[in-house]
């Protein structure tokens, strides 16, 4: 009898733990592998400010079990609009430029997207209008990105301004530090972040081999968010609950402090 009531309590223990496991709704969700500070791959880690945010976020979340994939970020971007990938950190807010993106999380952070030029660019002329001062240079830009705004934009259409690509931070600052382009524009941050590693790693020799980079301009303040797809046909069901969970998640560590606690520890190290 006893032996019985044992296997009982046992199989009803079981089965409950089936059961809450069950509950918990895997989830993927997609990260830039390459914008240093936020979100990047070292070392065959993700790491990076958005990164150690979501994560903190993600732990507080019931009924979901969010894994975090670090992948290129055209790829990531591809992903939403075929309606294979739930989700994308960290686009900026592009409804009509990006319509398969919607709806987004409430903000994470601000970045000040500013533009760095040579030292020779920015001595030789005051350029804080943009794009108008910036006429006629060639300006480094991340694949993928769509900074600059639409005057911008239409400058390079016009042909007043070229637009030179690279695959991300480390190399546009290279690109500029070597004279290819005149300047790079990207959140201050990230740039600030990618000369830091280029130094201790001893590939940016400032005033010698590469030229000494001074900041421009303010071009934007923009918002990094969690971007959902809408192209799923209802694939995500669960989306608006997870979004609703995250949404006062994120509100809750903006006000606490608890953001700007992990942002400060990161950019100490």
């Amino acid at each position: 009898m006893i032996r019985k009531l044992i296997t009982a309590v046992l199989f009803v223990n079981l089965f409950t733990a089936v059961s809450l496991s069950a509950e918990n709704i895997e989830v993927t969700v997609y990260a830039d592998d390459n914008y240093p500070p936020y979100s990047y791959m070292e070392e065959g880690k993700l790491k990076g400010i958005y990164s150690d945010i979501f994560r903190a976020a993600f732990a507080k979340m019931q009924g979901y079990q969010v894994n975090i994939e670090a992948v290129p970020w055209k790829r990531g971007l591809k992903l939403l609009e075929n309606g294979k990938g739930f989700a994308l950190y960290p686009p900026y807010f592009y409804a009509l430029k990006r319509p398969y993106i919607w709806p987004y999380s409430l903000p994470v952070l601000d970045e000040r997207v500013v533009v760095f030029c040579s030292e020779e660019v920015l001595t030789h002329s005051i350029r804080n209008k943009w794009p108008e001062d910036y006429y006629g240079l060639t300006i480094g830009n991340n694949a993928g990105f769509h900074l600059g705004g639409d005057k911008f934009w239409q400058a390079v259409a016009d042909k007043k301004i070229n637009v030179y690509e690279a695959k991300g931070n480390r190399e546009n600052i290279l690109m500029l530090a070597l004279g290819r382009t005149d300047c790079y524009m990207n959140d201050r941050l990230s740039i600030l972040w990618g000369l830091k590693k280029l130094k201790k790693q001893k590939r940016y020799d400032e005033g010698r081999v590469h030229s000494s980079l001074l900041q421009g301009t303010t071009i934007t303040i923009e918002q990094g968010f969690l971007g959902y797809t809408n192209r799923d046909n209802g694939k995500f069901s669960y989306k608006n609950d997870f979004k609703m969970k995250l949404d006062i998640i994120i509100y809750e560590m903006r006000k606490t402090g608890e953001m700007q606690e992990i942002v400060d520890a990161f950019m100490r190290r």
